[in-house]
């Protein structure tokens, strides 16, 4: 097949530090040519790629200090429409912003939903443009837009030759990701002091959240000095960080689409102590990957119980459930469904 993915231009593909569209774009975008499938992939020209790279940008906006990112998206979607006959199938990860353009190419255009959507206005847009087809990446992600015209729930996943099964030697707990209210920064620090264990935070910092970091976060930190602040760090510093890792925390309190991070320390045989919310319980097996809790106390228990689960069944449900090659092939399930339809439709005009 002819496949066109448009990633965000925020991130390159794949992103060199945080980013989690960008990477998993990345992952599709490799598996569907080792597939054997020609692929172009629209994204910012630092992008690295087996597949032929359409650059928009020559750098990563974000890296670039670009901050409003409408004019370029914009570029690109020009882009897009001026080659759309190019291409057997269009999949978009930019959220709606390619609909009032592209409305006339439904047959051929599937967009995956990688944020929350309970937010104002969505259930107006995707009512609006109702004849667009959407991939979920959680069937819990589904909920506040239940009318939306869903084709598919596609999970994440990752090469598996990516991350190898760590030891926990490290014996300390990890918290991964990004630094604000809502990922749980806060209850990691206070689970990790009742437990007892050292916690390691490697974590982004946007400027959206610096206040919230310098306000709340970092007085914490200060205070509890079995708490090591790492920073921001990359796939290559991810295998030795989540590897060493007893456990890693996902004490979330907003209704996550997925949760990466959940995948990345499975890949390690590492296991998750996760708040039940949002996607938790789909991605997680309660026992047997991890433990699903309600809030601080149930993570305090079940960090003492960690040592009960075995890593090498924790790594071989990652394969079986989250590899890059299980999620290419359920899009090109999806992709081949949306051409047969065009193809009927053909067809019954004659």
């Amino acid at each position: 097949m002819r496949i066109a993915q448009i990633a965000p231009l925020v991130e390159s593909v794949p992103p060199t530090l945080y980013g989690g569209t960008e990477r998993v774009v990345s992952w599709l975008t490799e598996e569907l040519v080792a597939l054997g499938h020609e692929v172009t992939l629209f994204a910012s020209g630092d992008s690295q790629t087996s597949a032929k790279l359409q650059p928009i940008v020559p750098r990563a906006l974000r890296l670039a200090g670009v901050h409003d990112c409408t004019p370029y998206n914009i570029i690109m979607l020009d882009k897009v429409a001026a080659r759309h006959h190019e291409f057997d199938v269009l999949h978009f990860h930019i959220d709606f912003f390619h609909y009032p353009l592209f409305r006339g190419l439904a047959h051929k255009i599937v967009t995956t939903l990688h944020g929350r959507q309970d937010l104002p206005g969505l259930s107006d847009i995707y009512r609006a443009f109702r004849h667009m087809p959407l991939i979920s990446i959680s069937d819990r992600q589904r909920a506040p837009l239940p009318d939306a015209n869903w084709v598919g729930t596609v999970y994440h996943g990752m090469p598996e030759g990516l991350f190898h099964e760590g030891k926990g030697e490290g014996g300390y707990l990890a918290f991964l990701g990004r630094i604000c209210a809502d990922k749980g920064i806060l209850p990691a620090i206070e689970i990790s002091r009742r437990a007892g264990l050292p916690l390691k935070v490697a974590a982004k910092v946007d400027p959206a959240d610096r206040n919230y970091f310098e306000s709340e976060v970092a007085p914490v930190l200060a205070q509890n000095p079995q708490v090591e602040f790492i920073g921001e760090i990359n796939d290559g510093q991810k295998q030795d960080f989540l590897g060493r890792a007893k456990g890693l925390l996902f004490p979330i309190s907003w209704p996550e689409p997925f949760g990466l991070v959940m995948i990345e320390a499975m890949a390690c045989g590492t296991p998750v102590v996760a708040f039940n919310c949002g996607s938790v319980p789909e991605i997680m097996e309660d026992g047997l990957t991890g433990f699903v809790v309600d809030d601080v106390d149930g993570a305090v228990a079940a960090v003492n119980k960690l040592d009960r689960l075995f890593r090498p069944t924790i790594r071989s449900r990652f394969e079986e459930r989250f590899s890059a090659g299980a999620m290419a092939r359920d899009y090109v399930r999806i992709y081949q469904q949306l051409t047969a339809s065009e193809e009927a439709v053909a067809v019954a005009a004659e």
